[in-house]
């Protein structure tokens, strides 16, 4: 009983801060606004958090440059749109949908790609070595970086959103923003997509299995390499999707986003438990919610919010709320 409990309480703690969050502020609209963007928010964390958490757990690899991902992501896929001018100007909502899916794939292709180039380049020839990891994988991060300024400019790009997307609808007082809303639909179906993957198919019982016993499934004859290799592509692509997905949420890029973004998404993956989909979720919306929470009652503090929750999480649960594998 003891231990189902145990089990229960990361799930309680999302509707916990929620409520916490409800009684501090007092005012329903206010309260509403600041959920939904945090709830926003940690779905774009979790998109960029989900990739890195599986690499992590399966591949035991410290990949700062995971943050480059994101980056060209919103590069490539703002691109796309802007190509698109004519769909995301149209007072069309199927049409601004589809122009923002189009930049999405755009995104995911090259840096799933890139992905698969990093891999082979420069993270292959230091796997087991987590000090090389961080040193050539920064490297790998400032390097794609000043790429991004070479190809894209050293100014940042200011974007508005689709036409259908902007503004914001009224539900109980409280104002919200459309996109938002879609990020939330968008992070929500991307959870359910990765479980029914890694709980229902073969690729993803071989992944999960990768992740607990790696040599148990190598001696039963997979490849288990070629699995890496998806997997860190895999990886790559959702940090382009979140690259697109966050730069829309900004309204800027900027060839440093990525690498801001790694402080959130590394935090998010060590609370939520290596190769952990499920804690990077619980993980991701604990950040977002907090943060647009502290930022409202007391804005000094946001800043140390997240690194204040990840304190107080490993305190509980040095190994993160719902680990995996055991931290290497």
């Amino acid at each position: 009983m003891t231990q189902s409990i145990g089990k229960m309480m990361p799930l309680l703690l999302v509707p916990i801060l929620v409520v916490l969050g409800f009684l501090s502020i007092g005012s329903t609209s206010s309260w509403l606004t600041l959920t939904v963007s945090g709830l926003a928010m940690g779905m774009m964390i979790f998109i960029m958090a989900s990739g890195l958490t599986l690499v992590f757990g399966l591949m035991d690899v410290i990949n700062f440059g995971h943050g480059a991902f994101i980056s060209v992501g919103a590069y490539v896929g703002i691109s796309a749109l802007l190509a698109l001018e004519g769909w995301t100007g149209a007072p069309s909502l199927v049409l601004n949908v589809a122009a923002v899916l189009a930049a999405v794939v755009a995104a995911m292709c090259v840096t799933g790609l890139l992905g698969w180039g990093f891999e082979r380049v420069i993270v292959r020839p230091v796997y087991g070595a987590h000090l090389k990891q961080i040193l050539v994988t920064v490297g790998g991060l400032i390097v794609i970086e000043q790429l991004i300024q070479v190809v894209w400019g050293p100014d940042e790009i200011f974007l508005t959103r689709p036409e259908m997307l902007k503004g914001a609808v009224t539900f109980a007082g409280a104002a919200i923003e459309k996109y938002r809303l879609l990020a939330v639909v968008f992070g929500l179906a991307l959870f359910v997509a990765m479980r029914l993957v890694l709980k229902r198919t073969k690729i993803g019982l071989i992944v999960r299995a990768g992740v607990q016993n790696g040599e148990m499934v190598e001696a039963l004859g997979y490849r288990l390499k070629l699995v890496f290799i998806g997997v860190f592509v895999a990886g790559s692509a959702l940090a382009g999707l979140g690259g697109v997905m966050w730069g829309l949420y900004q309204e800027v890029i900027t060839a440093g986003m990525g690498e801001e973004m790694m402080i959130l998404v590394f935090i998010v993956v060590i609370i939520g438990g290596l190769g952990s989909v499920e804690g990077a979720f619980i993980g991701a919306l604990l950040v977002g919610l907090l943060q647009n929470y502290v930022a409202f009652l007391e804005p000094k503090l946001a800043l140390i919010s997240n690194i204040a929750l990840m304190t107080a999480i490993l305190m509980w649960r040095p190994q993160g709320m719902m680990p995996v594998v055991k931290a290497k």
